[in-house]
């Protein structure tokens, strides 16, 4: 049997608008090229959201409103025929040392084992440094996005020596080099 393959999603900055700390649904706003890309993308990979919500930990909303934000935005993609398999979020600060805060692994160990994902041919996508580290520590492709945060955080990237993939500045272009490298990478 042909395991699957997933595409791992960050949320903030890659699929939606970072707005520091979004969780209003009036702030919600998706990135150009997303709907686009999902739809190209989603009959050869699972899809899921992987997200660190700090916000949580640090009092700025609650969990509720987390939930609420995040089923708003699957019920857009829904309305486009997006599935979006499971949302996987960390709600800790940096300071609690939980396992699940990327660019930790709980959350790949986690897809890898309840949906037989084979994770080097899987994809993660981010505009964080911790995404890129968190998809190389778990054994995928990497797609690093200068939406979002990313343009802020190149140099961080560089300093660290984290090597991503890929790079791209639109999420659509982004999954289009995906869609083309599928056996190539």
């Amino acid at each position: 049997m042909v395991k699957e393959k997933a595409l791992l999603l960050d949320r903030d900055g890659t699929l939606i608008e970072d707005k520091n700390y979004a969780y209003k649904i009036e702030d919600f706003e998706l990135i150009e090229g997303v709907i686009e890309g999902l739809k190209l993308i989603q009959e050869d990979y699972l899809l899921f959201i992987i997200t660190n919500q700090s916000g949580i930990g640090r009092g700025y909303y609650t969990e509720e409103e987390f939930l609420e934000f995040n089923n708003h935005l699957l019920n857009i993609l829904g309305r486009h025929g997006i599935s979006i398999e499971q949302t996987y979020y960390c709600p800790h600060i940096n300071e609690d040392n939980c396992e699940c805060k990327k660019p930790k692994t709980k959350f790949i160990e986690r897809i890898v084992l309840d949906y037989d994902i084979d994770i080097s041919s899987s994809w993660m996508l981010g505009d964080h440094p911790s995404d890129i580290e968190f998809g190389i520590n778990g054994g995928c492709n990497t797609v690093y996005l200068t939406t979002g945060h990313g343009e802020k955080h190149l140099q961080e990237l560089k300093e660290k020596g984290i090597n991503p993939t890929l790079r791209s500045s639109s999420f659509l272009e982004a999954i289009k080099l995906i869609a083309s490298n599928r056996n190539n990478i």
